[in-house]
């Protein structure tokens, strides 16, 4: 990633203005112990106490990776109750990057988070539907149809 992902502007740019990068060695002891890191890359999502919301292992394009940090950034927000900018993130990234790998989880995550606000059920069979239209063969689909039955 360091050759290809990493030197892209729109990456740099991403990950300066908002987050706070720190590359450790598969190898380095003891923080490849503390983050369960055994492979590279491995991209850990964490917030200012240090406490993990989202992972990834392997290579990731800068098309791919820009929306995977956005879905941390989201996951994050969501962890700590903040929903309007979960919800605010997690739509950027379908309306932005509707083909990448993460789209089906913002979708997910999104009427999770939006139901979360709410206390209402409608945004959950929303995201089932929405997924089953737009990522039928994902995991993401597969883990809302229980929304299904809302």
């Amino acid at each position: 990633m360091g050759a290809v992902t990493y030197p892209k502007p729109e990456v740099v740019e991403f990950v300066n203005q908002h987050f706070i990068p720190v590359q450790v060695r598969y190898d380095a002891q003891p923080e490849a112990a503390d983050f369960n890191i055994t492979w590279t890359p491995t991209m850990v999502v964490l917030d200012e106490t240090g406490k993990e919301h989202h992972r990834n292992v392997g290579f990731q394009s800068p098309e791919e990776f820009i929306p995977f940090l956005m879905v941390g950034q989201a996951k994050t927000h969501f962890d700590l109750n903040n929903f309007d900018p979960a919800i605010s993130l997690l739509e950027k990234v379908i309306k932005e990057y509707p083909k990448s790998a993460a789209a089906p989880e913002a979708a997910f995550h999104l009427g999770v988070s939006r139901y979360k606000a709410t206390h209402n059920a409608a945004p959950l069979k929303e995201a089932f539907e929405f997924l089953k239209a737009n990522y039928p063969g994902s995991e993401w689909h597969k883990r809302a149809q229980p929304y299904s039955l809302l």
